[in-house]
């Protein structure tokens, strides 16, 4: 099946391999399931992207941006992740190494508030 596109899987292993440091400090309190018990993972390939932070079960995307984003590109690829059913959220690199307890608070906070993949029957009002 031809998707238009080459996935990205080597360029996602090689970002995977050469971390910047915002991407180290944030994933040091995200990985091994340390945020409400969500697997993330690393320099995910969605379509033609190649996304940060990736939480599979609950469709989440983190993206740590530096100075180095282009408004009218990051735009593109947010309509183009969340057309594919994920929500994004995006931090600024000053964010992550200046204030990681907010930035935990905020990944929480949107955790807290996405519908469940996987719906209790009864919350839900079936039985």
């Amino acid at each position: 099946m031809d998707k238009g596109y080459a996935r990205p899987t080597a360029k996602a292993r090689a970002l995977r391999n050469n971390a910047t440091d915002v991407e180290r400090a944030l994933w040091h309190v995200i990985s091994a399931r340390k945020i409400s018990g969500i697997r993330f993972n690393r320099q995910v390939p969605i379509g033609q992207f190649i996304c940060d932070f990736v939480a599979r079960s609950i469709g989440l995307v983190i993206e740590v941006d530096g100075g180095q984003h282009n408004d009218e590109v990051d735009a593109e690829r947010t309509r183009y992740i969340e057309a594919q059913g994920f929500r994004m959220i995006r931090f600024w690199n000053n964010d992550v190494l200046g204030n990681i307890e907010g930035v935990i608070e905020e990944i929480e906070r949107v955790i807290a508030n996405m519908p469940s993949p996987d719906p209790c029957r009864k919350r839900e009002g079936r039985d």
